[in-house]
């Protein structure tokens, strides 16, 4: 097993109260994320790329066992050395992994022998990251904040897989019941509530792309984050281009359906037109009709289909095809990274994780750019960009299993920018690049439009 030396980022300056509070913080939003559950859900795997929450518990703490206790931390007794296989989710660089396909028949270990495995993992880390005069101080500690955004994107998982499994269940089950805020949010049912949609011009010209080292305070600390794959800064040449205001809507969408969307094979990739054939896909994932009402499931259960709220759980396929038919297309992923950058960095998102994208208002939630208002970039869906997910010019992965944390996906991937109403604080930012195959759609995915000049 090779766990070569990473230079993603550092705790640059940060103390080790400070790394010790974070730790814990990251730690403790799993946990909280699954207080809505049953014992009876921790296990449920209602499809291959869904993985049961249960597992989510494990294989964080997994990682944090490989790739930091097991290399820098002098005498560590593993808590079961059977979990290195078991929780391996597709390191070959480690070994074995039990098939993804039966996470969801791992009735055992149970839920009590998982949380004493993170009590485990959690009390030596934390002896760990309080050993300030470790030779491997900074590694470990770089290393460490990246396992957090690794946990952290598992949050998000957490979250979507959780909505797929619950899905399947005729009963329709609510994660939570929406609270005041999350009322008032999903309120907006009326059309002509719907903002504008409208198109900023943007001249294009010479930009730069990606990130090359972590944002830094005035006192040196580093205060930001980034992924490998957002490395490194590059120039790219963009046409004039014009970019939508918002998100496309479920009011817009049924409009798609109802001119024969998925039956006009002329607006469809003809990988597209096969899955949509072959699938019988005449919808968005969770739209349904009950009793003549149009429906949608959400994490608050079985609800009505508000027309103002962002269309949700599409794939890139249907994406692509709304798009030929709006007479638009997607955007570049480079297109989106420089409307973000001329709008703010990640401004719009709060971190806060509520359960369903909400309704752009007019006036609402709005960031100017170019003389027009631009709304809901971060913090609704992840917006399908027409990118292809590779490396950028100059791009080096690390050697070893570390390595395989981003770049061995770079092949027959879309990417998508922005961020979802489930995405951690911290993962909202102009550069991120997420990235899906074209048929996945239980992400909280959605659509931007984009045109030419």
């Amino acid at each position: 097993m090779i766990i070569p030396s990473i230079r993603f980022q550092n705790y640059k300056n940060m103390n080790t109260d400070f790394i010790l509070a974070d730790f814990q913080r990251v730690r403790a939003q799993s946990l909280d994320a699954c207080s809505g559950l049953c014992l009876e859900d921790y296990g449920l795997q209602a499809a291959v790329f869904a993985s049961p929450p249960k597992w989510h518990l494990a294989h964080t703490s997994w990682f944090f066992e490989t790739f930091i206790l097991k290399p820098f931390s002098e005498g560590y007794q593993e808590f079961n050395p059977r979990f290195e296989v078991l929780f391996n989710s597709y390191y070959n660089g480690i070994g074995q992994q039990h098939p993804r396909a039966e996470r969801g028949l791992l009735s055992r270990p149970e839920l009590s022998e998982i949380l004493a495995y993170r009590n485990h993992i959690d009390a030596c880390m934390l002896s760990l990251l309080d050993q300030s005069a470790h030779p491997d101080r900074e590694e470990i500690w770089t290393r460490c904040r990246l396992g957090l955004q690794h946990e952290q994107q598992h949050q998000e998982l957490f979250y979507t897989d959780i909505k797929y499994s619950f899905s399947r269940n005729p009963l329709f089950p609510a994660l939570h019941e929406p609270d005041s805020s999350d009322k008032s949010a999903l309120a907006s049912s009326n059309v002509g509530d719907i903002a504008t949609l409208a198109y900023a011009s943007f001249e294009g010209g010479l930009v730069s792309i990606g990130q090359d080292v972590d944002k830094e305070d005035a006192a040196g600390s580093v205060t930001g984050f980034s992924f490998d794959n957002e490395r490194p800064a590059h120039k790219v040449y963009l046409e004039p281009f014009s970019f939508a205001t918002r998100l496309v809507t479920n009011a817009e969408y049924l409009a798609f359906i109802e001119d024969g969307g998925y039956e006009r094979p002329e607006l469809w990739l003809a990988d597209g037109w096969n899955w949509v054939q072959q699938r019988d896909i005449k919808a968005p994932l969770y739209w349904y009709e009950r009793n003549g009402e149009a429906m949608e499931y959400t994490l608050y259960g079985l609800r009505r289909r508000l027309p103002a709220l962002p269309v949700c759980h599409v794939s890139a396929y249907e994406a692509d095809a709304y798009a030929a038919w709006a007479g638009a297309r997607l955007p570049t992923e480079f297109e989106w990274e420089t409307v973000a950058r001329a709008v703010s960095e990640a401004s719009g998102s709060s971190g806060a994780i509520t359960l369903h994208p909400a309704a752009l208002q007019p006036g609402q939630e709005t960031q100017q750019a170019h003389g027009q208002d631009i709304g809901q970039l971060f913090g609704h869906c992840w917006q399908w960009t027409g990118s292809a997910y590779r490396p950028y010019p100059g791009y080096r992965k690390a050697e070893g299993a570390i390595g395989e944390y981003n770049g061995k996906f770079m092949c027959n991937q879309w990417v998508l920018r922005g961020s979802s109403c489930v995405t951690p604080v911290g993962h909202a930012r102009s550069s991120y690049r997420n990235f899906f195959t074209p048929e996945d759609r239980w992400q909280f995915t959605g659509i931007r439009l984009a045109r030419d000049i």
